[in-house]
């Protein structure tokens, strides 16, 4: 079956850390550019980051709101691709979805929040 799993948020301080992991399963992740999306309450989806590959080189881009704190990365042996999230701010609690790039295949989401 196709689909992305993903996991690793919860509830952290402001200033704090997270990874989350998204794992595809089905297809062969290598051939795919993946992206990171939240949906922060109230708010339209934002695309947060997005990592692709061409060649063998990957290309990274991120939203200016992350710019310089959040990193993807990606681990193409184990199908997975990460978002690590640095000096957490409480503006960055939403719901994390993983996607394929340029498909309709989304991870199930999961919760961030950051709170004091």
């Amino acid at each position: 079956q196709v689909q992305l799993v993903e996991s690793g948020g919860g509830l952290v301080q402001p200033g704090g850390s997270l990874r989350l992991s998204c794992t595809g399963y089905g297809f062969t992740f290598s051939d795919y550019g993946m992206t990171w999306y939240r949906r922060i309450p109230g708010k339209e989806r934002e695309l947060v980051a997005l990592i692709s590959t061409s060649l063998g080189a990957f290309y990274t881009d991120y939203a200016d709101s992350v710019k310089g704190r959040f990193t993807i990365s990606r681990d193409d042996a184990k199908n997975t691709v990460y978002l690590h999230m640095n000096s957490l701010k409480p503006e960055d609690t939403a719901v994390y979805y993983c996607n394929r790039r340029y498909s309709n295949l989304w991870g199930q989401g999961t919760q961030v929040t950051v709170s004091s």
